[in-house]
């Protein structure tokens, strides 16, 4: 790769996102909560931090600045003629709790069963990672996966799981490590018909399916 390639263009190597401004009534709010949690913002080790958090927390929350509606879109009618369940699990996730702002660490699984037409399956994930990445409870999450897939390809069913750790619980106050907190949105078919729950769960691998 010759100096003046750009790495981004030849795959082999990403470059950093260029750092954003801090405005400084932030920068000094979080100075502010490193002197409220004992520490000294002006040594060496955090003289840097607050501009650090301020751009980790942008990062955190850029699913504020898009829409999940988009990545549902482009849909696809040439499938075959197939029309049994799409499922896509195991996709891990981080998201922030809206009471403490601390982790939620976990995967979900989405599925749904087609009308008409199939969406790329990375779009799925898409939408979970645009809405993880906001200020959260598990519950809503999982609400607004489930909601967006059904309102936007208008599927027979649509079903999501979502299996997650909180360090809001694990880390703090009740201090439970080892504990998962499991939440599930059914929709049309997936809802209505108790055999078509049990295949999808089963599908996604829920014990008791």
């Amino acid at each position: 790769m010759s100096e003046d390639s750009d790495p981004r263009e030849t795959g082999d190597l990403v470059a950093p996102p260029a750092k954003i401004p801090v405005p400084d009534d932030v920068a000094d709010a979080i100075r502010t909560l490193i002197r409220w949690a004992g520490d000294d913002p002006t040594r060496e080790g955090l003289l840097d931090t607050p501009q650090r958090v301020a751009r980790a927390w942008r990062e955190y929350c850029q699913g504020y600045a898009d829409d999940p509606a988009v990545h549902l879109s482009r849909v696809f009618e040439e499938v075959g003629g197939y029309d049994e369940i799409v499922l896509l699990k195991d996709i891990p996730f981080q998201s922030h709790c809206e009471h403490h702002m601390a982790p939620i660490i976990g995967k979900a699984h989405i599925a749904y069963l087609p009308s008409n037409w199939v969406v790329g399956i990375s779009k799925l994930a898409r939408v979970l990672h645009t809405y993880a990445r906001r200020l959260q409870v598990q519950e809503r999450l999982t609400a607004e996966v489930a909601n967006c897939i059904w309102e936007n390809l208008r599927p027979q069913g649509v079903a999501v799981v979502i299996e997650a750790s909180h360090a809001c619980m694990t880390a703090r106050g009740v201090r439970t490590p080892g504990v998962g907190m499991v939440t599930s949105r059914m929709m049309g078919v997936f809802k209505d018909d108790e055999r078509s729950r049990r295949e999808v769960l089963a599908l996604m691998g829920m014990r008791g399916a």
